[in-house]
């Protein structure tokens, strides 16, 4: 799947829900951050929901992704996971050699390095849990201050950018204020493309998930670093999963 030589690495960036737009907005937060010569590949699932909102949608949403990434067939370098407190990174890692970079993870390990504590600001509040979950999971939620949202549904995020950028501003400031976060940190992938009204608003750093994935995958494929196929992700036995992978279902 990795492809080598001199040319700039090729990093796919798979949304986590079925809905074009949202893979247009990552697409555009991705290529944005992307370095010169890196070719960013934005993928829609074939099937899931339409915006992940819930614990089944999520799981629903984690077996759309991993279908969509191993039935892409062209070489590449880097999976950027663009779903923000959602599941399924693990499952891509079960399967792939090449880095797989989970922009939950990423954003707040980037958080980490520019200051003490860091608040998290999402779009719903029914989210906030699901974040929680994954930042103690990854070790990083000792750091985070809190987990604030705007209560707006991830699809009416672009319905009104000027809105939802002032939304996230009085969130994120909440988040400084109240919490003590000295970093606030976007929780949402469908976020990207406000990141800079947000940023202008703030007396402190802001960072988005989607592009500070990129720039990690970017790095781990440039140090020659992959994911470890020991324990953790060692490649599932090949037959044991009735079904899988997915085919057309019989004419």
């Amino acid at each position: 799947m990795s492809r080598t030589g001199s040319r700039g690495p090729t990093v796919l960036v798979v949304n986590v829900n079925t809905t074009e737009a949202v893979t247009e907005v990552i697409r555009r937060s991705a290529v944005a951050a992307a370095s010169p010569g890196t070719e960013v590949v934005a993928l829609t699932p074939r099937f899931g929901p339409a915006s992940v909102q819930s614990n089944v949608e999520s799981h629903l949403s984690a077996v759309g992704v991993l279908d969509r990434v191993t039935t892409y067939e062209g070489p590449f370098d880097a999976v950027v996971h663009a779903g923000f407190g959602e599941t399924g990174r693990e499952a891509l890692q079960d399967v792939l050699e090449v880095p797989v970079v989970d922009i939950t993870e990423a954003a707040a390990h980037t958080a980490c390095l520019l200051g003490r504590t860091y608040g998290v600001v999402t779009s719903l509040d029914r989210t906030a849990p699901a974040i929680r979950d994954r930042l103690l999971l990854a070790g990083l939620e000792r750091r985070c201050s809190g987990v604030r949202s705007v209560d707006l549904p991830v699809l009416e995020l672009e319905a009104d950018p000027e809105l939802t950028a002032k939304a996230f501003a009085q969130q994120a400031q909440r988040c400084v204020d109240e919490d003590g976060a000295e970093v606030v940190v976007l929780g949402c992938a469908g976020m990207a493309g406000v990141h800079a009204a947000v940023a202008a608003a703030l007396p402190v750093p802001v960072v988005d998930g989607v592009a500070a994935a990129v720039r990690l995958a970017e790095s781990l494929v440039a140090l020659g670093l992959g994911t470890s196929k020991v324990r953790s992700y060692a490649p599932p036995e090949p037959g044991r999963v009735l079904g899988w992978p997915l085919r057309p279902a019989p004419g």
